[in-house]
């Protein structure tokens, strides 16, 4: 198998030879592409997801929006969140409730006080309203241009897409956020893993199975 990167910044892509047998084995690099990447272009690709992503999902007032609170080197959306809220999106974040359960999402306002959760997370606490969110931005280690998405390996976001799509009468969106740089040829996908409707990045949106825009 091959994982091919992106530079992250419109050059060329680049080809790395790789023997997979797991998720681990492709997560290892990940976490490592992930990281020389963030390094590079942190601060401009959060702006740049600000700006694109309103208008690439087509947001408008009172759609409901989960985000996330950045850990490590995941991409900063945190400029983002606050471009929704001020466009009139609620917007909430993901609380762990307990291991093997789905994400429930509490509302975030810009300056609220967030509680410290599993796994080095941050949300509101538990006397903000929670909501269903009609688009879930999900963070990740890899994605491929089918709407493969790799994760951590704790599952909860694909335990939480699988409730949110089994309970929604309207379909809810997952959108993968990431450095162009992430994405690789192939994400080893099991049964119950969710894909993605859409990723974006630094670079424009990307509708699985077909190219950016």
């Amino acid at each position: 198998m091959e994982i091919a990167y992106t530079d992250g910044q419109g050059g060329s892509v680049r080809v790395v030879p790789l023997v997979v047998r797991s998720k681990a084995a492709v997560r290892a690099v990940a976490i490592r592409r992930r990281r020389v990447i963030h390094r590079a272009i942190a601060v401009s690709a959060g702006r740049r997801l600000r700006d694109l992503v309103p208008r690439c999902l087509r947001l408008v007032r009172g759609d409901v929006v989960a985000g996330y609170w950045p850990m490590g080197d995941e991409v900063d959306v945190r400029p983002l969140l606050l471009r929704l809220h001020g466009r009139g999106c609620v917007v909430a974040l993901p609380v762990v409730t307990g291991a093997g359960r789905p994400l429930v999402f509490r509302v975030w306002r810009p300056g609220m006080r967030l509680e410290a959760g599993s796994h080095g997370t941050r949300h509101p606490g538990p006397r903000a309203a929670r909501v269903v969110p009609d688009v879930v931005l999900v963070p990740l280690l890899a994605f491929d241009r089918m709407g493969g998405r790799l994760g951590y390996g704790a599952g909860y976001y694909d335990r939480t897409l699988a409730r949110l799509r089994t309970l929604r009468r309207e379909a809810v969106s997952a959108v993968g956020v990431a450095y162009a740089g992430q994405r690789v040829t192939r994400v080893p996908m099991g049964r119950f893993d969710q894909p993605l409707d859409r990723i974006v990045t630094e670079r424009g949106l990307i509708k699985p199975g077909r190219t950016a825009r």
